[in-house]
C-alpha cells in the first residue's frame, strides 16, 4: 500500500472510511446513545471529536491544500482553500481546538459527523482520479489512508481503556516455540526510494549484526506470571533509575500490567492465571497468549529478572525477514525495542506531523521504538518495517515485547 495507485488507493480509502463509520455504529451500541458520551479522560479523545478529525486531517491536506503534488515537499503551511463545512477547522483542527474543549458539548453530533465524513471522501475520490501517478502526487492521499488506520486504531485502544464492549476477540495463541540463534549479518536500516514512509522510517542506517538468539514469539502470560509471583515488582535491582520513578508514581502500588485484574502463580505446577478487563469484560487470558498493555518500564525489568535483554529494533527487523519459516511470529502485540527512538542518517521532517502525536522530532532520544502490529493494525499497517514509538510508561496500547539472550 505504500506504492499503491490511484485505483487501489480509491479502494482503500473506501474500506478506510467504512471501517471508521463501522466503529461509530460500535460504539453507539456500547453506549446506548448516538452521543456517543464517554466518561472524560486526560489522556483520550472523545470518539466523535476524533471521528471528525480524520474527514477533516484528509480535506486539510488534499481538498485545501493547493499545494498537494508537491507531496513530502509541500510547505509546512500551504495555500488553502476553504472547507466544506465553514465551522471545520474550530470543531476539528487541533491547532486551534484545545484538549478540553473537544469534549464541549457544543461540537457536532453523530449525524453531522458522518456527513461530514462522506463529503470530504467524495472530494478527496474525486480529486484522486486527476492524481498524477508518482509518489509526490499520491503522497497526501497515502498519508490520509494511514492517518485513518492509525486513528482507527486509536479508536479500537480508547474502547479498551474505557471498557465498551467492541466485540474484539483475542486470536488463538499459536504454538510456543524455542528461541532462534540467527547468524552474525549486514543490515540496513530504514526504506529504499520511492513509496510513502513515515519521518521516522526515512533515512538508511547500514549496521554489522553480530549473531543473537531472539525469542520466537513475545514474552507469554506463563513467563510474565513467574516474574510476578517471584516478586519482580518489589525487587529495586530489576528496576532501572526511571522504571522505579514510574512505578513509585503509579496509585495503590503496581503489581501487574494495565487492565489485569488478578494474576498469580498456579499451585503445583508452571504457568499461572491471569484475568484481565478485555473490552468491558473481565475474561481469563491462555497462558500462552502474549502479555499485553505493558510499559517499556515493565518490558525492561522482566528482561532483567529472566538474565536476558529487550530486542533492539534491528535484530527484530532481521528475524522477521529471515526466520519466519522457523517459527518467528509476530502481529500480536506491538513490540517494545531497546534504546530509544532516533533519526537515521538522511532523515528529514515531513510538512503536516509537526505538532501532532505523530512527530517524532520531539521524542528522539526519549520516546522508545515499536515494532510489530496488534489486533487492532489493519492489515495494509503490518509491515516489518513499520517504526511506531511511545513514551516509556505508556500502556494503554496494546503493547507487549521479547527479548534476547545477553
Amino acid at each position: 500500500m505504500c506504492r499503491a495507485g490511484r485505483e487501489l488507493l480509491s479502494l482503500a480509502l473506501i474500506d478506510a472510511r467504512n471501517h471508521t463509520l463501522h466503529l461509530l455504529s460500535l460504539y453507539e451500541q456500547a453506549l446506548g446513545t448516538a452521543a456517543l458520551i464517554v466518561p472524560r479522560q486526560d489522556d483520550i479523545d472523545p470518539p466523535l471529536w476524533l471521528a471528525g478529525h480524520i474527514g477533516w486531517f484528509a480535506e486539510w491536506w488534499i481538498a485545501r491544500n493547493t499545494q498537494r503534488a508537491f507531496g513530502p515537499d509541500c510547505p509546512v503551511r500551504p495555500t488553502r482553500l476553504a472547507a466544506i463545512e465553514p465551522q471545520a477547522d474550530a470543531w476539528w483542527n487541533p491547532a486551534q481546538i484545545d484538549t478540553k474543549a473537544r469534549w464541549s458539548p457544543d461540537l457536532p453530533d453523530l449525524s453531522v459527523t458522518k456527513a461530514y465524513l462522506l463529503e470530504t471522501l467524495e472530494s478527496t475520490l474525486e480529486l484522486l482520479e486527476h492524481a498524477v501517478e508518482t509518489d509526490a502526487g499520491l503522497y497526501f492521499y497515502r498519508l490520509a489512508l494511514f492517518h485513518e488506520d492509525l486513528r482507527g486504531e486509536q479508536l479500537v485502544v480508547m474502547a479498551q481503556t474505557l471498557g465498551l464492549p467492541l466485540s474484539v476477540e483475542v486470536q488463538p495463541a499459536a504454538v510456543e516455540r524455542p528461541p532462534l540463534l540467527l547468524p552474525a549479518t549486514r543490515w540496513t536500516l530504514g526504506t529504499e526510494e520511492g513509496g510513502f514512509a513515515f519521518a521516522q522510517e526515512r533515512g538508511r542506517l547500514p549496521l554489522d549484526i553480530p549473531e543473537f538468539e531472539i525469542d520466537a514469539q513475545p514474552v507469554t502470560w506463563n513467563q510474565y506470571v513467574e516474574f510476578v509471583a517471584d516478586g519482580g515488582y518489589d525487587r529495586e535491582e530489576l528496576w532501572s533509575p526511571g522504571g522505579r520513578a514510574w512505578l513509585a508514581g503509579q496509585p495503590e502500588g503496581r503489581r501487574s500490567p494495565r487492565h489485569v485484574e488478578q494474576i498469580g502463580a498456579a499451585r503445583g505446577g508452571s504457568g499461572g492465571s491471569v484475568l484481565q478487563h478485555h473490552f468491558g469484560r473481565t475474561m481469563r487470558a491462555a497462558g500462552n497468549q502474549s502479555a499485553v498493555h505493558v510499559s517499556w518500564w515493565e518490558a525492561d525489568a522482566w528482561a532483567r529478572w529472566a538474565g536476558r535483554r529487550l530486542a533492539t529494533e534491528v535484530e527484530w527487523e532481521i528475524a522477521t525477514h529471515q526466520a519466519a519459516r522457523r517459527g518467528f511470529r509476530w502481529a500480536d502485540v506491538h513490540e517494545w525495542t531497546a534504546g530509544t527512538l532516533q533519526p537515521w542518517p538522511g532523515f528529514h521532517a515531513d510538512p503536516w506531523s509537526a505538532g501532532t502525536a505523530f512527530d517524532p522530532q520531539p521524542a528522539f532520544g526519549q520516546a522508545r521504538v515499536l515494532r510489530g502490529a496488534s489486533l487492532a493494525t489493519r492489515a495494509r499497517l503490518r509491515s516489518p518495517k513499520r517504526r511506531g514509538f511511545a513514551r516509556p510508561e505508556c500502556d494503554d496500547g496494546f503493547f507487549g515485547f521479547r527479548t534476547c539472550a545477553v
